[in-house]
């Protein structure tokens, strides 16, 4: 959920494409250092039995027809209907960071000079639940009022990664261990980058 498409032109858009490409390069390093992790830990008894369980299933390709396959492309494309209220909540939080919090409390807070800038960040994004589309704009109002780059990333990467309806979601299909060393592996690279 960390990296797409979508976040990566989105954050082109805003950021520029250094910092985009950053935000992709770090994304794929945290996922396959922490698959690789997990992996050697040897913890495939830490998923679900009903998944572990489940009986291999050979699908069928159809045969569709130019007409059939725009159709099916054209229902798969994300709508303005499912992004549209992440974005204006997004738009809600930063307007109220922008006009309510005055620059030099963001900035002592959430400041380059604030060693627990990045754990803070990161662990307030975790509760949060948006996609990448609603947190660009509370990124762009935390980056007008100095916070630092690498601590609105680790922000951005907690929310879309870590959300607490994500996590209550991934639990039903792992176990506890696997969960938690999950949180932990991402956290943790979350809070190096």
């Amino acid at each position: 959920p960390m990296v797409d498409l979508g976040s990566l032109v989105l954050l082109m858009s805003v950021f520029g494409g250094k910092i985009a490409f950053a935000y992709v390069i770090v994304g794929l390093v945290i996922a396959v250092i922490g698959g690789t992790i997990i992996e050697r830990l040897h913890m495939e008894d830490q998923v679900a039995d009903f998944i572990r369980q489940a009986p291999n299933v050979e699908v069928a390709s159809p045969s569709l027809t130019i007409a059939d396959r725009m159709d099916y492309a054209k229902n798969q494309v994300v709508t303005v209907k499912k992004v549209a209220p992440y974005i204006v909540v997004g738009v809600i939080i930063g307007a109220a960071i922008h006009n309510l919090i005055p620059e030099h409390i963001v900035r002592s807070i959430l400041g380059k000079q604030t060693w627990y800038a990045v754990p803070l960040a990161t662990a307030v994004g975790v509760p949060m639940y948006a996609d990448i589309f609603g947190t660009i704009p509370v990124a762009e109002s935390l980056l007008a009022k100095g916070a630092g780059l690498g601590t609105i990333l680790s922000f951005m990467m907690g929310v879309t990664t870590l959300s607490l309806p994500s996590m209550v979601m991934l639990s039903k299909a792992i176990k506890k261990k696997l969960l938690g060393t999950f949180i932990g592996i991402v956290c943790i690279g979350i809070i190096i980058v």
